[in-house]
């Protein structure tokens, strides 16, 4: 027996004959034919969640890992047993990833759920796959421990660095501007991303493994290790030897995800100048505990709360440097009068226990002290106003600190074929304090791609400008950079206020107020919004559910049936 006084192993939740006896007789057996032995069948078991796929090449390091998982649990007792789930490759997937979040979030639900593991050990990396792992873990309850995948390390280019993607972004813009032509654009994309791994920026995916170590759901020291580098394969088997203590401890993650450990999450967002497709995760993550995140708090925390990392796209460095600077338990000591000490973790300690131990060194060029950070306060901040009236967030750390305060005339997108068509025809009326606006490429419009940051009108770009107000229901990849206000909401494809927007009309943004608006009277909007329409809903499958119960980016995105309130 463990610790929870429960039957471990392969006596959880046998399957349903009407004869438990036979249940467990025949489950045995059938396990026996892959070869375990009787002692082994007496064993703890952990399950390994893992999601690779020839459609992910974040996770090509994959079978190595579970190995390393694999060998840390067998020294520590436990049996492993490898199970799949949905893979989500973040460029691999169409309309976008997000779309599929919730779906692998209930792919890993229901199969921890519903097999019989002890522990189970979640190992991922790319964008929405922490997410969707975490999501999945915290609603099934049963004790999990995170495990990502770790970042890519750098390339070069004709002596430059390069890391995917905050560089692929900005040498794109340089190509579409006429200072590369196709053949040094073409060789420059064999040097992007040259090593297995996420992102090398503080992108999503470096973002979320960041959070899930501030949260307490990987062990300390787990975010930053490179992916090619011996410390990932030394924490993966780690993490291994600590499920088995976790499946004896009964640590669930209900005593782990807790209003204090997300704030702790948070401040760790904040500070990190990370993603703003983390502001969505993190909400939907505690939603899973039924823990609500308003926008309002969001912004009081963001309001107090030092910008530290410097790594692109809001510094210069790279994940690979932060990892050298004293990784995420640096930004934590730092962070610490900030922070809820007492926070429980996986590794069976509080956060302040754990912070007592981080060690002396720090690099300051890529974590900056507390008192000298590289942003005093407002790395990301969520606006309201009539045109977002459930919010919208703007990452101001990444942004032309001009176009913090401005006012421009809307020059307006319907949709992302629009775009498409439009953006660099030569005719197009724009000028550079102009805002750009896109809609209709929210959730249920085109399902949030990674479209907010607009490109620069080519007429632009030669001219110089690099950057603009951007205004969209889109998301942006964490990589990217900008003047860029996403996420509004309500979205325009449910008629939200972005519908009513026409070309010329004036559009304000205040980081100072936390505004967004247009200059219109209430009365005007609704009378244009009178005529709406909106798209006709899907009649089949994964979609149909989507749209049936999706909620806003306020709400994270998650289905209201599957949130802790639900």
């Amino acid at each position: 027996m463990n610790g929870s006084g429960r039957a471990p192993g392969l006596a959880r939740g046998l399957t349903d004959y009407g004869d438990r006896d036979f249940s467990l007789y025949l489950r045995r057996a059938f396990a026996k034919s892959m070869g375990y032995g009787d002692a082994m069948l007496e064993r703890p078991i952990v399950g390994i969640a893992t999601s690779a796929s020839g459609f992910n090449n974040c996770h090509r390091t994959m079978p190595e890992l579970v190995s390393a998982v694999s060998r840390g649990v067998l020294a520590a007792g436990g049996l492993p047993l490898e199970f799949p789930t949905i893979s989500l490759g973040e460029p691999f997937l169409t309309p976008t990833s997000l779309v599929f979040r919730n779906l692998m979030a209930m792919d890993v639900e229901e199969m921890i759920r519903a097999q019989p593991m002890d522990a189970v050990v979640l190992v991922g990396g790319c964008d929405k796959t922490v997410p969707a792992q975490l999501m999945g873990a915290i609603s099934a309850n049963k004790p999990a421990i995170a495990l990502v995948t770790g970042a890519m390390m750098t390339g070069t280019f004709e002596g430059n660095r390069l890391g995917a993607c905050t560089d692929c972004r900005a040498w794109w813009a340089r190509y579409r501007a006429g200072e590369l032509d196709d053949a040094r654009i073409r060789e420059l994309e064999s040097n992007l991303a040259t090593t297995a791994g996420t992102c090398a920026v503080m992108g999503t995916a470096s973002t979320m493994a960041c959070v899930t170590e501030a949260l307490g759901m990987s062990l300390p020291g787990a975010a930053t290790p490179p992916a090619v580098h011996a410390e990932r394969l030394r924490v993966a088997e780690r993490t291994g030897a600590r499920a088995v203590a976790l499946a004896d401890e009964n640590l669930t993650p209900d005593r782990i995800v807790t209003r204090a450990s997300v704030e702790n999450a948070l401040r760790v967002l904040l500070a990190i100048g990370g993603s703003t497709n983390a502001v969505i995760h993190l909400t939907a993550i505690a939603g899973r505990r039924g823990i609500a995140l308003p926008l309002d708090r969001f912004n009081a925390v963001s309001a107090e709360t030092p910008v530290l990392v410097n790594l692109k796209p809001v510094g210069e460095h790279y994940m690979e440097h932060l990892h050298a600077a004293g990784g995420v338990g640096a930004v934590l000591r730092e962070l610490q009068p900030m922070l809820h000490a007492d926070a429980l973790t996986v590794a069976g300690e509080t956060l302040g226990e754990r912070i007592a131990r981080v060690p002396a060194y720090v690099d300051r060029a890529v974590i900056r002290a507390a008192a000298q950070p590289l942003f005093a306060r407002d790395a990301l901040v969520a606006l309201f106003g009539n045109l977002a009236p459930n919010g919208a967030i703007l990452k101001a750390a990444a942004a032309d600190a001009r176009l913090l305060e401005h006012e421009g005339r809307a020059v307006v997108f319907d949709d992302l074929a629009d775009l498409a068509a439009r953006i660099d025809a030569p005719d197009l009326d724009v000028e550079p304090d102009d805002v750009l606006v896109l809609r209709n490429a929210g959730l249920i419009g085109a399902g949030m791609p990674e479209a907010g940051y607009l490109p620069i009108p080519k007429k632009l770009l030669a001219r110089g400008v690099r950057d603009m107000l951007r205004i969209s229901d889109a998301r942006m990849s964490g990589t990217a950079y900008g003047a860029v206000v996403l996420h509004v909401s309500p979205e325009a494809a449910i008629g939200g206020p972005l519908a009513a927007v026409r070309n010329g009309d004036r559009i304000h943004v205040s980081l100072r107020d936390k505004r967004l608006d247009v200059a219109l009277r209430d009365d005007e909007i609704a009378a244009r919004l009178a005529s709406f329409v909106p798209p006709p809903p899907p009649r089949r499958g994964y979609a149909k559910l989507y749209a049936g119960h999706i909620l806003g980016p306020e709400r994270g995105c998650d289905f209201d049936f599957l949130t802790g309130e639900g």
